[in-house]
């Protein structure tokens, strides 16, 4: 088996200016972002798994994969501890073979906290080396609130670290497969690290690129989150399985893209109109949105607001 970890990436260029980016999304097609409230698992390559978590009515956590090399597995996303036992369930019914890593694409807890299950079954958690911080600190703090806050399915756990940090990135190949983790900038995170499977075409995006109204960007920096999916993008990718909603193809990177872009640019008319934060929120339209996620985009308040601040720097 090769493990490599490398200080700068070979494949992804350093990418397009802003009005260039803008150009290329405005023309994309909205990708579909139906959510079946059932958990379901697809086999995406030989050996090559993608969970669909639940969203509703209870939201389980996030989307899941594994990948089968020929004497262990990786599985990607840690999840929250509760989903760890249905997880190996899925994986047993397939495979004995043992589970060796488990990649944590960022630290928040629907994508983390249980790597202290997965340590249990003798598994390593990987993260990319610009997370650290934060699992040391957000990730740390937020598992504490919950288990004190009588979570159960944190009763009587430790936070668990990740073992192995990356800089830009790791390569896992035996020769059967090949997984890169690679780390491509700030996104939804500043520590976001995506997992991409050459042989087959499939990227696996963690909350970097999602399918539907699951954005969150109190960590994020929508500017360069838009560099980030560009990168992603000049991959050859078949197939995005996205750390929330459904499994999509390419066309969704540049869907998430999209977003962001429009979001960025009413905004920012907004602002120079003279309108105020409440006023935007009640005003802003982004038809494509609706579209794409049956919601709205006033009803993301959290992106509006954190957006707007990017924009103004926090001064308004």
């Amino acid at each position: 088996m090769l493990l490599c970890l490398a200080n700068s990436c070979s494949g992804p260029r350093k990418l397009l200016g802003a009005l260039l980016i803008a150009a290329a999304v405005a023309c994309t097609s909205p990708v579909a972002a139906r959510s079946p409230e059932e958990t379901t698992i697809t086999e995406l390559a030989p050996g090559v798994y993608f969970r669909k978590a639940q969203t509703a009515p209870v939201f389980t956590g996030c989307n899941q994969g594994w990948v089968e090399f020929r004497d262990f597995v990786l599985v990607i996303d840690a999840n929250f501890p509760g989903q760890v036992e249905p997880v190996v369930a899925a994986i047993r019914e397939r495979t004995d073979k043992p589970i060796r890593f488990v990649f944590d694409t960022h630290y928040h807890g629907d994508h983390a906290d249980g790597n202290v299950r997965w340590r249990e079954l003798g598994a390593v958690a990987i993260a990319s080396e610009r997370s650290r911080p934060q699992f040391e600190t957000k990730g740390r703090e937020a598992f504490e609130r919950a288990r004190q806050d009588g979570n159960q399915q944190y009763a009587g756990l430790e936070y668990e670290l990740p073992t192995i940090y990356f800089d830009d990135r790791l390569v896992i190949d035996d020769g059967t497969q090949r997984v890169e983790l690679l780390y491509l900038g700030h996104a939804h995170t500043m520590g976001d690290a995506v997992a991409w499977l050459p042989q087959h075409g499939i990227l696996f995006t963690g909350d970097a690129c999602v399918n539907g109204a699951f954005n969150y960007t109190g960590d994020g920096d929508t500017a360069s989150w838009i560099t980030v999916l560009s990168a992603m993008a000049e991959l050859p990718v078949k197939t995005v399985a996205p750390g929330h909603g459904e499994m999509a193809g390419k066309e969704l990177l540049a869907t998430q893209q999209r977003y962001f872009v429009e979001l960025r640019a009413a905004i920012q008319k907004a602002i120079d109109a003279g309108q105020t934060l409440e006023e935007i929120k009640q005003s802003i339209q982004l038809p494509f949105y609706k579209e794409w996620t049956g919601t709205d985009v006033k009803a993301q308040v959290e992106n509006i607001e954190h957006v707007y601040r990017e924009l103004t720097g926090g001064t308004r």
